[in-house]
């Protein structure tokens, strides 16, 4: 991590709801699909219709995009956090202010990379399969199949905590609690986010997704903070952060 610049990582993270507010809403091919699809995955004591509700928002067929938030440094040597979120309804727009943004970004900043914690595994994995699905173009900084290595622009906090022990497995809130960074206290969590995202009358729904992209901003900070700890570095706290709104 010392050989990266603060400025050059970009953090993101990414909030997911299923396609169908429940099993019973999908249309009867897709509830074949989602079945034939947690076969080997379906614990003894549940049902495809109870599975769906608790896997379906982080598998990328029958998942999408609810919000994503991303995060930079300002430059050392005092370090601050700028963090912006799209989020809505209309997952494609959500993807497009996303790319029109990294865009800007690759056309200052050669340099720059994603970071994020378990990003290589589900962030940017779910990110490129639903621009496909969404009849989009995996711009070339995404085209991680058709890259090396040493290539590819992307710093995983999980990835860098595992030191090549490929068995372990830490979340981001018990990393931030090991290294003594402020957990992103909310008054959500993850598992929520379907229920959030799919309840209540459009009102509701619009403050729901508020309240999702607070939440994904937290964990932004969250992850900026550990990477600052694998640098050594002083921690942001709250003054340090600014939330740009989109």
């Amino acid at each position: 991590m010392h050989h990266i610049r603060t400025e050059d990582l970009i953090i993101i993270d990414i909030e997911t709801a299923s396609v169908s507010p429940s099993f019973q809403d999908l249309e009867e091919e897709w509830k074949i699909l989602w079945q034939e699809k947690i076969r080997y995955s379906l614990p003894a004591d549940s049902t495809a219709e109870e599975f769906y509700s608790k896997r379906a928002g982080v598998m990328a067929e029958f998942a999408k995009v609810v919000c994503i938030s991303m995060g930079y440094f300002t430059k050392e040597p005092h370090i601050k956090m700028r963090v912006k979120s799209f989020y809505g309804f209309d997952e494609k727009e959500i993807l497009q202010q996303f790319l029109k943004t990294v865009n800007k970004i690759e056309s200052n900043n050669k340099k720059w990379c994603f970071a994020g914690h378990n990003i290589k595994e589900f962030d940017i994995p779910f990110i490129c399969r639903r621009l496909v699905i969404n009849g989009m173009a995996i711009p070339p900084y995404l085209d991680f199949q058709n890259m090396k290595p040493w290539e590819t622009n992307m710093v995983d906090s999980f990835q860098y905590w595992r030191f090549g022990d490929y068995k372990h497995y830490t979340s981001l809130k018990l990393l931030a609690a090991a290294l003594g960074v402020p957990s992103p206290k909310d008054d959500i969590d993850g598992s929520m986010v379907g229920d959030l995202f799919w309840n209540g009358d459009e009102e509701l729904r619009k403050q729901n997704l508020k309240r999702i992209a607070n939440y994904c901003q937290k964990d932004v900070v969250a992850t900026g903070n550990i990477f600052l700890r694998f640098k050594n570095l002083p921690l942001l706290n709250e003054k340090d952060v600014e939330i740009v709104e989109a």
